[in-house]
């Protein structure tokens, strides 16, 4: 099935899997994610402030709408420990349709929606 990129896979990653955990929660419980699959123990190589860092951290894969996204991105971005915290949309371009009409479900239209805070 076709989707004309309205579905989206978002990559977040965090330190450690109790955030990973948070901001899943916080997603969900906002409706701006049908999904959140967490991956531990990865490690990550990066520059940071000039230099080359190393570090173990946590993946977090988000499905989740067009609609959505735009307010996915605030709730990571004002909840993330990380000062400049990766968030990195990938448009679906296929897949089954009763996933995708699952996704859409789950994801009622975005302007409804109140965003929670990680408090």
């Amino acid at each position: 099935m076709s989707t004309s990129n309205r579905y989206f896979l978002v990559f977040v990653t965090v330190p450690d899997k109790k955030t990973a955990r948070k901001l899943a929660k916080v997603s969900l419980k906002s409706h701006l994610a049908a999904c959140a699959n967490l991956i531990p123990k990865i490690e990550s190589l990066y520059w940071w402030k000039g230099k080359l860092e190393t570090g173990k951290e946590t993946l977090v894969l988000f499905k989740t709408t067009k609609d959505a996204l735009p307010q996915l991105q605030t709730l990571i971005q004002k909840n993330h420990p990380y000062e400049c915290p990766e968030f990195i949309a990938i448009a679906l371009d296929s897949g089954a349709k009763k996933y995708f009409d699952w996704i859409e479900d789950c994801c009622p239209l975005a302007s409804k929606n109140k965003l929670h805070l990680i408090k």
